[in-house]
Protein backbone atom coordinates (compact mmCIF):
# COMPACT_ATOMS: atom_id res chain seq x y z
CA UNK A 1 0.00 0.00 0.00
CA UNK A 2 3.28 2.37 0.04
CA UNK A 3 2.39 3.38 -3.88
CA UNK A 4 -0.72 4.43 -2.27
CA UNK A 5 0.34 6.79 0.47
CA UNK A 6 2.74 8.14 -1.76
CA UNK A 7 -0.51 9.15 -4.54
CA UNK A 8 -2.24 10.47 -2.11
CA UNK A 9 0.65 13.04 -0.14
CA UNK A 10 1.17 13.83 -4.02
CA UNK A 11 -2.78 14.66 -4.49
CA UNK A 12 -3.73 16.49 -1.25
CA UNK A 13 -2.44 19.27 -2.08
CA UNK A 14 -3.66 19.84 -5.36
CA UNK A 15 -7.15 18.58 -4.18
CA UNK A 16 -7.28 20.62 -0.91
CA UNK A 17 -6.43 23.75 -3.09
CA UNK A 18 -7.85 23.40 -6.21
CA UNK A 19 -11.07 20.77 -5.29
CA UNK A 20 -13.45 20.01 -8.07
CA UNK A 21 -11.04 21.96 -10.43
CA UNK A 22 -8.35 19.06 -10.19
CA UNK A 23 -10.12 16.65 -9.76
CA UNK A 24 -11.91 16.97 -13.57
CA UNK A 25 -8.15 18.00 -15.10
CA UNK A 26 -6.37 14.65 -13.56
CA UNK A 27 -9.26 12.64 -14.66
CA UNK A 28 -9.51 14.48 -18.49
CA UNK A 29 -5.67 13.28 -18.70
CA UNK A 30 -6.22 10.03 -17.13
CA UNK A 31 -9.19 8.83 -19.69
CA UNK A 32 -6.92 9.42 -22.99
CA UNK A 33 -3.86 7.97 -21.74
CA UNK A 34 -1.73 9.57 -19.15
CA UNK A 35 -0.60 7.41 -16.24
CA UNK A 36 -2.15 9.39 -13.45
CA UNK A 37 -4.35 7.13 -10.73
CA UNK A 38 -7.66 8.26 -11.60
CA UNK A 39 -9.70 6.01 -8.67
CA UNK A 40 -7.52 7.02 -5.92
CA UNK A 41 -8.17 10.82 -6.75
CA UNK A 42 -12.08 9.96 -6.56
CA UNK A 43 -11.73 7.79 -3.54
CA UNK A 44 -9.49 10.60 -1.73
CA UNK A 45 -11.75 13.63 -2.55
CA UNK A 46 -14.88 11.76 -1.68
CA UNK A 47 -13.22 10.83 1.38
CA UNK A 48 -12.48 14.63 1.93
CA UNK A 49 -16.28 15.56 1.56
CA UNK A 50 -17.09 12.60 3.68
CA UNK A 51 -15.53 15.00 6.18
CA UNK A 52 -17.58 18.43 5.42
CA UNK A 53 -14.07 19.72 3.68
CA UNK A 54 -15.46 19.62 0.07
CA UNK A 55 -18.60 19.60 -1.68
CA UNK A 56 -19.68 15.97 -3.18
CA UNK A 57 -22.17 17.21 -5.81
CA UNK A 58 -19.55 19.57 -7.18
CA UNK A 59 -16.74 16.91 -7.25
CA UNK A 60 -18.61 13.93 -8.90
CA UNK A 61 -19.87 16.70 -11.20
CA UNK A 62 -16.01 17.59 -11.97
CA UNK A 63 -15.07 13.75 -12.18
CA UNK A 64 -18.06 13.09 -14.97
CA UNK A 65 -16.95 16.09 -16.96
CA UNK A 66 -13.37 15.27 -17.51
CA UNK A 67 -13.95 11.81 -17.78
CA UNK A 68 -16.85 12.02 -20.80
CA UNK A 69 -14.30 15.05 -22.17
CA UNK A 70 -11.01 13.49 -21.69
CA UNK A 71 -12.79 10.12 -23.17
CA UNK A 72 -13.89 12.21 -26.06
CA UNK A 73 -10.31 13.71 -26.63
CA UNK A 74 -9.37 10.03 -27.09
CA UNK A 75 -11.85 9.21 -29.80
CA UNK A 76 -10.48 12.31 -31.47
CA UNK A 77 -7.05 10.79 -31.36
CA UNK A 78 -7.93 7.29 -32.76
CA UNK A 79 -10.48 8.51 -35.18
CA UNK A 80 -8.30 10.93 -36.92
CA UNK A 81 -4.70 9.49 -36.35
CA UNK A 82 -5.14 6.65 -36.92
CA UNK A 83 -3.88 3.29 -35.28
CA UNK A 84 -0.64 4.21 -36.65
CA UNK A 85 0.08 7.43 -34.90
CA UNK A 86 -1.42 5.58 -31.42
CA UNK A 87 1.26 3.10 -31.91
CA UNK A 88 3.76 5.64 -33.03
CA UNK A 89 3.28 7.42 -29.44
CA UNK A 90 1.82 4.86 -27.70
CA UNK A 91 4.58 3.94 -26.16
CA UNK A 92 5.20 7.11 -23.70
CA UNK A 93 2.41 5.75 -21.76
CA UNK A 94 2.75 2.24 -21.75
CA UNK A 95 0.56 1.56 -25.15
CA UNK A 96 2.04 -0.68 -27.30
CA UNK A 97 0.80 -3.18 -30.26
CA UNK A 98 0.13 -6.60 -27.55
CA UNK A 99 -2.20 -3.85 -25.44
CA UNK A 100 -3.90 -2.05 -28.26
CA UNK A 101 -4.71 -5.52 -29.92
CA UNK A 102 -6.18 -6.67 -26.71
CA UNK A 103 -8.63 -3.88 -26.07
CA UNK A 104 -9.81 -4.15 -30.25
CA UNK A 105 -10.65 -7.67 -29.16
CA UNK A 106 -12.90 -6.44 -26.60
CA UNK A 107 -14.38 -4.05 -28.38
CA UNK A 108 -15.19 -6.20 -31.37
CA UNK A 109 -16.39 -8.42 -29.03
CA UNK A 110 -19.20 -6.90 -27.01
CA UNK A 111 -19.08 -3.46 -28.86
CA UNK A 112 -21.00 -0.29 -26.97
CA UNK A 113 -20.84 -2.47 -23.57
CA UNK A 114 -17.34 -2.45 -23.83
CA UNK A 115 -17.64 2.00 -23.65
CA UNK A 116 -19.51 2.02 -20.42
CA UNK A 117 -17.64 -0.72 -18.51
CA UNK A 118 -14.50 0.04 -19.88
CA UNK A 119 -14.14 2.80 -16.76
CA UNK A 120 -13.87 0.15 -14.05
CA UNK A 121 -11.18 -2.14 -15.81
CA UNK A 122 -7.20 -0.50 -15.65
CA UNK A 123 -6.19 -0.82 -19.21
CA UNK A 124 -9.55 -0.33 -20.84
CA UNK A 125 -10.07 2.70 -18.66
CA UNK A 126 -7.64 4.45 -20.56
CA UNK A 127 -7.97 3.27 -24.19
CA UNK A 128 -11.50 3.31 -24.31
CA UNK A 129 -11.96 6.44 -26.34
CA UNK A 130 -8.61 5.89 -28.23
CA UNK A 131 -9.85 2.33 -29.94
CA UNK A 132 -13.25 3.51 -30.11
CA UNK A 133 -11.77 6.23 -32.60
CA UNK A 134 -9.16 4.02 -34.25
CA UNK A 135 -12.52 1.13 -34.89
CA UNK A 136 -14.40 4.41 -36.14
CA UNK A 137 -17.35 3.48 -33.60
CA UNK A 138 -20.37 5.77 -34.75
CA UNK A 139 -19.77 8.74 -32.49
CA UNK A 140 -23.23 9.66 -31.07
CA UNK A 141 -23.47 5.84 -29.70
CA UNK A 142 -19.93 6.34 -27.86
CA UNK A 143 -20.81 9.55 -26.46
CA UNK A 144 -24.33 8.29 -24.85
CA UNK A 145 -22.66 4.98 -23.71
CA UNK A 146 -19.27 6.56 -22.24
CA UNK A 147 -21.49 9.30 -20.66
CA UNK A 148 -23.32 6.45 -19.18
CA UNK A 149 -20.18 4.41 -17.97
CA UNK A 150 -18.63 7.57 -16.44
CA UNK A 151 -21.29 8.74 -14.51
CA UNK A 152 -21.74 5.06 -12.76
CA UNK A 153 -18.13 5.10 -12.20
CA UNK A 154 -17.85 8.14 -10.83
CA UNK A 155 -20.84 7.34 -8.44
CA UNK A 156 -19.19 4.11 -7.07
CA UNK A 157 -15.90 5.16 -6.45
CA UNK A 158 -16.94 8.81 -4.33
CA UNK A 159 -20.28 6.96 -2.65
CA UNK A 160 -17.25 4.78 -1.39
CA UNK A 161 -14.83 7.59 -0.69
CA UNK A 162 -17.47 9.49 1.03
CA UNK A 163 -18.94 6.78 3.00
CA UNK A 164 -15.67 5.97 4.31
CA UNK A 165 -14.81 9.36 4.82
CA UNK A 166 -17.70 10.29 6.80
CA UNK A 167 -17.68 7.31 8.65
CA UNK A 168 -13.32 6.81 8.91
CA UNK A 169 -13.26 5.94 12.37
CA UNK A 170 -15.73 3.26 12.09
CA UNK A 171 -14.60 1.58 9.35
CA UNK A 172 -10.96 1.30 10.77
CA UNK A 173 -11.71 0.31 14.02
CA UNK A 174 -13.70 -2.84 12.19
CA UNK A 175 -11.22 -3.28 9.78
CA UNK A 176 -8.76 -3.79 13.28
CA UNK A 177 -11.41 -6.27 14.69
CA UNK A 178 -12.19 -8.49 11.74
CA UNK A 179 -8.97 -8.02 9.67
CA UNK A 180 -8.06 -12.09 9.97
CA UNK A 181 -11.71 -12.72 8.47
CA UNK A 182 -11.59 -10.12 5.80
CA UNK A 183 -8.27 -11.82 4.49
CA UNK A 184 -9.76 -15.19 4.89
CA UNK A 185 -12.50 -14.09 2.77
CA UNK A 186 -10.32 -12.38 0.02
CA UNK A 187 -8.23 -15.46 -0.03
CA UNK A 188 -11.02 -17.89 -0.32
CA UNK A 189 -12.44 -15.92 -3.27
CA UNK A 190 -9.45 -15.21 -5.31
CA UNK A 191 -8.66 -19.08 -4.89
CA UNK A 192 -12.01 -20.20 -6.09
CA UNK A 193 -11.89 -17.40 -9.10
CA UNK A 194 -8.40 -19.03 -10.18
CA UNK A 195 -9.87 -22.27 -10.42
CA UNK A 196 -12.65 -21.27 -12.05
CA UNK A 197 -10.35 -19.22 -14.57
CA UNK A 198 -7.93 -22.67 -15.24
CA UNK A 199 -11.03 -24.74 -15.37
CA UNK A 200 -12.24 -22.48 -18.42
CA UNK A 201 -9.24 -22.35 -20.15
CA UNK A 202 -8.69 -26.08 -20.30
CA UNK A 203 -12.21 -26.05 -21.37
Amino acid sequence: MSWLTHVVEALEPLIRAYGAGAVTVIILLESFGAPVPGESLLLFASALAGRGELSLPTLMIGAWVGAVVGDNIGYLIGRFGGRALVLRFGGRIGLNAERLAWVETVFARWGPLTVAGARFVAILRQLNGIVAGTLAMDWRRFVVFNAIGAALWVGVWMTIGYVAGEHADVLLAAARRYWAAFTLVAAVIGLVAAIWWMRRRRA
